[in-house]
């Protein structure tokens, strides 16, 4: 009798939990670096489901062979997977939101697709600069028509926190600098958030030089942008992004649930700008307890 109802009881759960399977053409916009770390864990974390992995970059020849489902990491692998004749369902990974929205204006076709973007959530940036700096509550961000829509989430999450947020427009390079210094006056740090208009490759190195020059920091998004000379960032690792797409795959399988964004979060700090600025700041694994403490809380 007990076998029977074990066999019953594994029979339910068997039907409780679907066995995705299938092919899945990864579609990277480079090789390496962060995209190579991002595949390779990826087939690691589904090396032992029944998904199959065919690997190309956005710079190969031709179109994957067709597959139940498309990943792509970074803006030009969508754009590839964007362009094939066949419309599968696609995961769009490595590429903030508003890259994700404008792509797909450009570029509409039928089927399913869902993203995982590296942005941030507002409330978490919030708490991570609540323990960043205790003892300040006034920060500064630039936006342009690229970023101006993400506003609300942010003032709303910096006023739970309890701290302000003072913002200038800097759509044109010419209003750059004096956006720039008007809002570094009135704030403790700038808070930079993705935005192609305003944290280009060539205007970055400026950005930095004049807020250093004012003695304040910058709070950046990414690793390069503390190596750049930002005092800290928060961001995502290729690595959690990518146990984050195949436990999404593993879930739900070609059936896509809505874009989101990251679950998991890394933090780096220059300590090197923080003792040229005269800051003494928490450490990385200070912070990060007490967001999850934050978190926990709830």
């Amino acid at each position: 009798m007990r076998t029977l109802a074990s066999f019953f009881l594994f029979f339910l759960l068997s039907l409780a939990t679907p066995a995705w399977a299938g092919s899945i053409a990864l579609i990277l916009s480079e090789s390496g670096g962060a995209y190579g770390e991002f595949a390779s864990v990826l087939e690691d974390v589904l090396s032992g489901s029944s998904w199959n992995i065919h690997s190309t970059t956005q710079a190969d020849g031709g179109h994957p062979p067709p597959a139940d489902l498309v990943v792509t990491a970074g803006s030009d692998a969508l754009r590839k997977a964007l362009s094939r004749g066949d419309s599968p369902p696609i995961i769009a990974t490595l590429l903030p939101r508003q890259s994700y929205d404008r792509i797909l204006a450009e570029n509409r076709r039928p089927g399913r697709i869902t993203a995982i973007y590296l942005d941030q959530p507002a409330s978490r940036q919030a708490a991570f600069l609540r323990h960043l700096f205790p003892d300040q509550k006034r920060f500064g961000m630039l936006v342009s028509t690229e970023s101006r829509a993400l506003l609300p989430q942010f003032r709303q999450a910096f006023v739970n926190a309890g701290l302000s947020l003072d913002v200038e427009d800097a759509d044109t390079d010419r209003a750059l600098l004096p956006a720039l210094n008007s809002v570094l006056e009135r704030s403790a740090a700038l808070v930079a958030i993705p935005d192609n208009t305003i944290y280009r490759r060539n205007n970055i190195k400026a950005i930095l030089i004049t807020a250093f020059r004012q003695q304040r920091p910058v709070i950046g998004y990414s690793p390069a942008f503390v190596t750049a000379g930002a005092l800290a960032a928060l961001h995502t690792t290729p690595t959690q992004i990518a146990r984050q797409t195949a436990d999404m795959i593993l879930a739900h399988g070609s059936s896509l649930p809505p874009p989101s964004g990251p679950q998991q979060f890394a933090i780096a700090i220059n300590s090197n700008v923080a003792q040229s600025l005269g800051l003494k700041i928490p450490d990385e694994a200070a912070i990060r307890r007490a967001m999850n403490a934050d978190r926990e809380s709830r």
